[in-house]
């Protein structure tokens, strides 16, 4: 089974999926609906088959797959994971079919996304088109071992994140998009520059040019230059990632994206920041990370705090959730420049279960926009009387977002503070601050919308459901569809429990935080002996 071209088949299959369910006719909603999720579950099967196939004791990259594509530059199509590439394309596996799932009332969930009347069937095809794009390109990104072929998969990401932000997300949606699409494109232009000069370096050595993963790290690159490609690679991953002070994107980009997208956008997307850290920075430029690891670790720090003071100002949900996630890639950067084994397994583990923790609590934080037809957490209160499931569901999520012992998080940053405190005992010790401000503003938010005496809110437009509006263009003027769901006057909403395709959905993730909260050695045997190898090239021994 080891000789099945998984992770081509990985790329293919919801890049061919794409084209067809952008190919459908307009009307047939519930045919691209189908069609998606079923070629979302194929890419979830084809994952799980990948890590059964994967063997922890074997090579470091495994399910190989190499094809000369510009031999005349030394650049082939060239596919592999080792462990920490496999828990992410899990990840992926996993979240895009409940992504899909949550959309299924809309083509663009989330009471807050504004479309123009009209629209919605070309919406529902274009949408979840853009979504298996966006699945390919995940996989591509997170697969390759060809340093050009991660470049173009770094940037081809872009492309659908920006449609699905720019056209089906909230009110300043253009802005957003914008905005995530210029940061991310001048990170990319800096790494592109770097990815050149690591060429040069390789043909002055090895007397050709290559991309090739294996081949570039066995080269002896003088460390003044080696700082220099540092740095290009660097910045574009921090400004992935993000770590302050290259993080103001993702709060608008988070906020204005639908809820889909906004779940993809922070649970997978930002993980290709840490990920090439651990891929790129550390093995390609061992000398330079331990020259720049104070830098990065102040930062990491700064981030905990700072994005946790601004979480807890927040009145909007949405940015909330994107301000934590700022705050826990804090943690993440901490424990891979730790330079411990300890730390940086946990901080594999803080990306796969960062994914799953804050994947479910912007699915929830989704569903009570819905209802409500507002993000902001002052139009709530006594949500729980009505829809008791909902509540539970949020507070499991809110949990594992605070990393409560018996939650996957915990495992996580506990791993990540015991790693680093030996090496970096000034840092872990300023971080753990973050977990105390971590618990006000979530079990804050909680309690502001979900208990207290209920609050008269802004019902969703009339003809709509529980899954939110269809939605209408910008009022004109520059008027927001924010300053209708805020308008003065309010009425009282009925808050309609979770449904079963909405259990369904929240399910899966609820289950993967209890499991792992108790149980995370299965990925922890996974990630330890990628970690370790990577640490060997870094010259790291502990």
């Amino acid at each position: 089974m080891s000789d099945f071209p998984f992770l081509v088949a990985m790329i293919a299959v919801p890049a061919v999926g794409a084209a067809a369910v952008a190919a459908l006719p307009k009307g047939r909603e519930l045919l691209a609906k189908q069609l998606a999720l079923g070629v979302s579950l194929v890419v979830l099967v084809l994952a799980v088959l990948a890590a059964v196939a994967f063997d922890t004791g074997g090579d470091r990259f495994q399910l190989t797959t190499s094809v000369a594509w510009i031999p005349d530059f030394g650049v082939d199509f060239a596919l592999g994971v080792d462990g920490i590439a496999l828990v992410m394309l899990l990840l992926v596996g996993l979240l895009v079919p409940l992504v899909i799932g949550a959309s299924w009332e809309d083509g663009a969930p989330g009471a807050d996304t504004v479309r123009e009347a009209g629209t919605e069937a070309r919406s529902m095809r274009f949408f979840f088109a853009w979504l298996l794009l966006l699945e390919a390109f995940m996989v591509g990104v997170f697969a390759a071992t060809d340093v050009f072929l991660f470049y173009v998969f770094f940037e081809a990401m872009l492309v659908p994140m920006y449609f699905l932000i720019g056209s089906f997300g909230g009110p300043r949606r253009q802005y957003a998009a914008v905005k995530f699409f210029l940061y991310s494109l001048v990170g990319g232009l800096i790494m592109l520059a770097a990815v050149i000069g690591l060429y040069v370096v390789s043909t002055s050595e090895l007397g050709e040019g290559t991309f090739a993963f294996d081949a570039l790290r066995e080269l002896d690159i003088d460390p003044g230059v080696q700082k220099l490609l540092f740095l290009g690679f660097f910045v574009a991953f921090a400004i992935k990632a993000p770590l302050v002070p290259l993080h103001t994107w993702l709060p608008d980009s988070a906020a204005e994206a639908p809820i889909g997208g906004a779940v993809l956008l922070v649970g997978i997307l930002d993980k290709v920041g840490t990920f090439g850290f651990l891929r790129y920075c550390l093995p390609l430029f061992p000398d330079a990370s331990r020259y720049f690891a104070p830098m990065v670790l102040v930062l990491a720090v700064v981030g905990v705090l700072y994005a946790a003071l601004l979480a807890m100002g927040q009145s909007d949900m949405k940015r909330l959730v994107a301000y934590t996630s700022i705050s826990h890639f804090g943690f993440i950067a901490l424990g891979i420049f730790a330079f411990t084994t300890e730390a940086a397994t946990g901080a594999v583990l803080y990306m796969v279960n960062h994914g799953i923790a804050t994947g479910l609590l912007f699915l929830v934080v989704g569903m009570l926009i819905a209802r409500g037809g507002s993000r902001q957490i002052g139009d709530y209160g006594g949500v729980a009387a009505q829809a008791p499931k909902l509540a539970a569901v949020f507070l499991v999520a809110g949990l594992a977002s605070l990393a409560l012992p018996g939650t996957n998080s915990f495992v996580s940053e506990f791993l990540v503070l015991i790693g680093s405190f030996p090496e970096r005992p000034v840092y872990a010790i300023v971080a753990t601050a973050g977990i105390v401000l971590a618990a006000l503003y979530i079990l804050l938010m909680y309690q502001r919308t979900m208990h207290g005496p209920a609050r008269g809110v802004v019902a969703p437009l009339a003809g709509d459901g529980p899954a939110g509006p269809a939605g209408t263009a910008d009022e004109p003027g520059g008027a927001s569809a924010t300053a209708v769901l805020t308008a003065p006057a309010r009425t009282a909403v009925r808050f309609v429990d979770l449904s079963r395709r909405e259990i369904a959905v929240v399910a899966p993730l609820v289950v993967l935080i209890l499991v792992l909260g108790v149980q995370p050695q299965p990925l922890l045997d996974i990630i330890e002996p990628a970690v370790t190898a990577t640490l060997s090239d870094l010259g790291a021994t502990r």
